[in-house]
């Protein structure tokens, strides 16, 4: 099983490479990229084949939006955590939205869908940079606060809205992730889809994405 997993995890970084055209192609940087995920994932809530089920599903989804719609591709992000899939981004009208959604769950492996996209226009550059502001700020604070495993965490943020998901390991972790994103700078709401390690998921969501968890 565990050699299946590595595999698994080896083949996904020579994937993302050659997507990537990046240096991570050449034998020793691929070495050393795929030795790198490896760590992160083996130190992951979950383990190595938890991880390797997440970037799966990631690609799969990323691979379906792109081939269906780039604009749907380019509008969208997402972020996997236990096979849960937490979609965020704007889109024009409600017929994108019901369909992106719906390619989520067509994804192998794929256990609840958190479905964020909002319908509106196009976010403006000065929302971007805040929003990509406000992401590095919060991934910085996580990483350097030693009363956080801030591995264990994915940051979503659109037009102001942080999205957070991950395991705390108790209920003190889980306050402070979601007090670190309230005190940043331009921050307008925190939406947290935090669970206590142990803790059982929350059911999963209507596949048409029309009914919000």
């Amino acid at each position: 099983m565990k050699k299946k997993n590595l595999k698994k995890l080896f083949s996904i970084c020579v994937l993302t490479g050659a997507l990537s055209m990046s240096a991570a192609c050449t034998p020793v940087g691929l070495a050393l990229s795929t030795g790198a995920g490896l760590g992160v994932a083996a130190a992951q809530e979950g383990g190595i084949e938890a991880a390797a089920t997440d970037a799966s599903i990631r690609l799969q989804v990323l691979d379906l939006w792109f081939k269906e719609d780039v604009d749907m591709f380019r509008r969208l992000n997402l972020a996997v955590k236990e096979g849960r899939v937490l979609v965020t981004g704007t889109v024009p009208n409600p017929d994108l939205r019901v369909e992106a959604i719906r390619l989520v769950w067509q994804a192998d492996g794929v256990r609840q869908v958190i479905n964020e996209i909002r319908i509106e226009d196009d976010k403006s550059f000065t929302n971007y940079v805040q929003d990509t502001w406000i992401t590095g700020q919060l991934r910085t604070r996580l990483t350097f606060d030693r009363n956080i495993q801030s591995i264990n965490y994915n940051i979503e943020t659109v037009k102001g809205t942080v999205y957070l998901m991950g395991i705390a390991q108790d209920e003190a972790e889980r306050q402070r992730v979601i007090d670190h994103a309230r005190n940043l700078a331009y921050v307008e709401n925190v939406v947290s889809y935090i669970r206590l390690r142990g803790e059982m998921p929350t059911g999963l969501q209507d596949p048409t994405g029309l009914e919000k968890r």
